[in-house]
């Protein structure tokens, strides 16, 4: 059989997009058979929200009367608000994230954006994950970061579960696409079928940059099948939701714990396009249940890792736009600008609500929408430099400064 035909039949869909994102668009040959170094700085775990997600529900303005004018029947009513400082609540479907907020590993920030705002989803989620507005460049932001902190490993950058990650891992880091840690193996490998013996030795002679790629399949393929042969029992009596985005959480809190080097990951939740129905904050409700699901996920996560596990894990929360701030006729609302970002972590400053909230009165508004005052890449450009051992941020974010929050511990 040749090389080609052995890579398109013997990779499962888990597999074979693992392939795809390690010969994306010039892989370097630096992908072998690296050891898992340590990490220069936290985890990052980007969890992207589709759809829109509508900060002014999930992190309200409680405390600013156009929000209600704006809101007559789905705004958060203040008596519901579970946590917050007068000015905001936490909607109460986030109780699971609760005891985090008091400890202080969870924080938000309000009124976040991009620089060029879209209302259309796919232009505006390309932006968001090229982040490099106004240059010409084309990477995903996830491979420069994990370029920038010198990743060299086949499982440093991760996109798991049914996450997206064409655009925000493209380029040419190290980065593998598994629908699952347990899912992700070449088909037909047994004791009497030794696909993945027989891919080495195609490849052994091959030239670098085909070589490369197999090497770093065949290592991928290693470090997931020992953790997939130790299994697996989340800690700390963590009981992840049966969700996508539970079983993508639990899948990144494996491979972490795993040590087999990852420094990024993408999980993807959807559902958040909320035109009509949007809810009232009582279960049943389409929001109350997304948010409900989201925090429950999260809540797993964290208490999987643990307390020391988390002192070296953020997570960040973000979405191509917001809603509007009216609410329509179908009890929805509409594609809108400014937004609200959740962070949680171990090195984080959390239990408040951070940035420059500009204000909800019909002149504050950006065409009818909450106005942008911070650009989501300086908040995650923070993290980077305090959390996850980034130097220059202008090989991330060009252009970019970050945000001086002080919502992140240096590392």
């Amino acid at each position: 059989m040749s090389r080609r035909g052995l890579l398109g039949r013997a990779l499962t869909a888990g597999a074979a997009g693992a392939l795809a994102g390690l010969a994306g668009e010039g892989l370097s040959t630096r992908l072998a058979f690296a050891d898992a170094g340590t990490p220069p700085g936290d985890v990052l775990v980007v969890v992207s929200l589709r759809g829109g997600f509508d900060g002014l529900t999930a992190i309200a303005p409680i405390g600013d009367p156009a929000y209600y004018a704006a809101r007559p029947t789905i705004a958060l009513p203040k008596a519901q608000a579970i946590a917050g400082d007068g000015m905001f609540g936490l909607h109460p479907a986030l109780a699971p994230l609760l005891p985090l907020w008091q400890g202080g590993q969870l924080a938000a920030v309000h009124a976040v954006g991009q620089a060029n705002p879209s209302r259309s989803h796919f232009a505006a989620m390309e932006e968001m994950e090229r982040a490099a507005a106004g240059t010409s460049v084309r990477t995903g932001w996830l491979d420069r970061l994990l370029t920038a902190t010198g990743a060299t490993d086949p499982l440093s950058g991760a996109s798991v579960g049914s996450a997206m990650p064409g655009r925000l891992l493209a380029g040419p880091a190290p980065d593998i696409a598994l629908p699952s840690v347990d899912g992700f193996t070449l088909a037909g490998e047994s004791s009497k079928r030794k696909m993945a013996a027989a891919l080495r030795g195609l490849y052994a002679d091959a030239p670098e940059p085909l070589a490369a790629v197999a090497r770093s399949a065949d290592a991928a393929l290693a470090g997931t099948g020992a953790l997939r042969a130790a299994g697996y029992t989340p800690a700390n009596g963590a009981v992840y939701p049966a969700t996508p985005l539970g079983g993508a959480l639990k899948d990144v809190a494996r491979l972490i714990k795993g040590g087999v080097g990852l420094r990024a990951a993408a999980v993807d939740s959807g559902d958040w396009d909320m035109h009509e129905g949007l809810g009232t904050a009582v279960k049943g409700q389409r929001m109350f249940d997304n948010l409900t699901a989201t925090a429950t996920a999260l809540a797993a996560f964290a208490a999987d890792l643990g307390a020391d596990g988390m002192k070296s894990v953020t997570v960040v929360t973000v979405s191509e736009f917001g809603r509007r701030v009216a609410e329509n006729g179908s009890k929805g609302v509409d594609h809108g600008y400014g937004n609200a970002m959740l962070l949680l972590g171990g090195g984080l400053r959390g239990g408040k609500v951070y940035g420059t909230w500009p204000g909800l009165a019909p002149d504050r508004l950006v065409a009818g929408d909450l106005a942008a005052t911070t650009d989501y890449r300086a908040v995650i450009g923070e993290i980077l430099q305090q959390r996850c051992g980034v130097g220059a941020l202008t090989d991330v974010f060009p252009g970019v400064t970050p945000t001086s929050f002080g919502l992140a511990a240096a590392r």
